[in-house]
This record gives structure tokens, sequence and C-alpha cells, in this order.
């Protein structure tokens, strides 16, 4: 016998493939939108549907940019140092440190940390490219902007090792950030301070 409809335990089961979603909050946000207006619905199918045909990744920084743009406008902005690079596993991490006001150079994301228990190596993130921009712009310095977990230090390791005699600074940010905590969620006085005191490696 089944206790709820079978579109309802769809919607609940795709919830529940969310990253952070547990069972039953899958089912509270399932519950809500059956309880709410159907404008919400449509808002929600929509916004949804507009994502997938309307955001790309800029060629060179693989930023996130809107659908047909090449590169992004925190690559082609003249303010911006091109000789400075802060290498970030996710898109989203360029907003956090964006917030602070604090860094004026340019972005690199890798799409990921190198994790071999999750079968990501280091030929599936963009490292190569990495390595190809820092000959192309001169970059002076690269930030290693990686997560303060084991995957974020073995990526900054690997990278450091790929970068190899170039006459390029290498940095880390400073520890003020908590391990285990994403940049995405660092406020923004402590991810300031953690670029203000990188340091060498």
């Amino acid at each position: 016998m089944q206790l709820l409809p079978p579109a309802l335990i769809s919607l609940i089961e795709a919830f529940g493939n969310l990253p952070g979603v547990g069972p039953r909050t899958a089912e509270r946000y399932a519950y809500f939108l059956l309880k709410a207006e159907p404008a919400v619905s449509h808002e929600l199918y929509s916004s949804i549907e507009k994502m997938r045909d309307g955001v790309g990744y800029c060629q060179k920084t693989f930023a996130l940019v809107e659908k047909g743009k090449e590169i992004s406008d925190l690559y082609t902005d003249p303010g911006r140092d091109k000789t400075l690079i802060a290498v970030v596993a996710e898109p989203f991490d360029i907003v956090a440190i964006e917030k602070t006001s604090q860094y004026k150079g340019t972005y690199h994301v890798l799409g990921g940390l190198v994790s071999p228990i999750d079968g990501i190596t280091p030929e599936q993130l963009h490292i190569k490219q990495l390595i190809h921009r820092i000959d192309e712009d001169k970059v002076q310095e690269v930030i290693l902007a990686t997560n303060a977990s084991v995957e974020g230090e073995s990526t900054a390791l690997y990278i450091q090792q790929q970068i190899g005699k170039r006459k390029v600074k290498v940095t880390r940010l400073a520890r003020g950030l908590p391990v285990g905590v994403d940049l995405e969620y660092a406020d923004q006085i402590t991810l300031g301070r953690a670029l203000e005191g990188r340091t060498v490696l």
C-alpha cells in the first residue's frame, strides 16, 4: 500500500538528490510546493529551465558566464590584474572572494578537487589550462585558494608541483579559514583576513 501519490514521491526523491538535503527536508520542500500557489511551482520550474539554457563557462577562467559569452568580465575588465590568479575549486568560491572587495586579480576555476575516493583525478580538473595561463599571461603570483581539507591540500600540492621552477610566487590563503569550511560559506571578515595574510609556500 502506497502512503503517498507516486508524483509526490518522485518530487521528494528529486529533492533528496540535492547536496545537503536529507529525507525530512526533501519532504518539507515537496509539501511546501504542494500547498503553495501553482505560480510558485511554475516559477521554480521556469527558473531551472532558464538556468540550464542560460548559463555557460568562461573559456579562459572557467567561471560561470551567460550562455554565448566566451570570456568572463572578471578576466576582460582592464582594472583586473592578469598577472595575479586566485585558483578556486568551484565557481561560487569566486562570489565569496569578491564579497570581500579586497581582491583585484583574476580567477581560475578547477572544477573540483583531486579526490581518489570519488574518482576525481588531476586530469579531470582544469590544471593544464592554468599552467598555460601562467605562461601566456606572464603570471607573477598564484594564490591557491582551495579549501583547508585533505582534498584541498592535495590539490594545492599537485598544482605547486606542476608549476615547477617557473618564476611565479605561489601563495596559500592564511589559516584564518576554519578547517573543513567551504569558501562559499565563510564569512567575509574571515575570508578577507585570509586573503590579506596569505603565505608563500
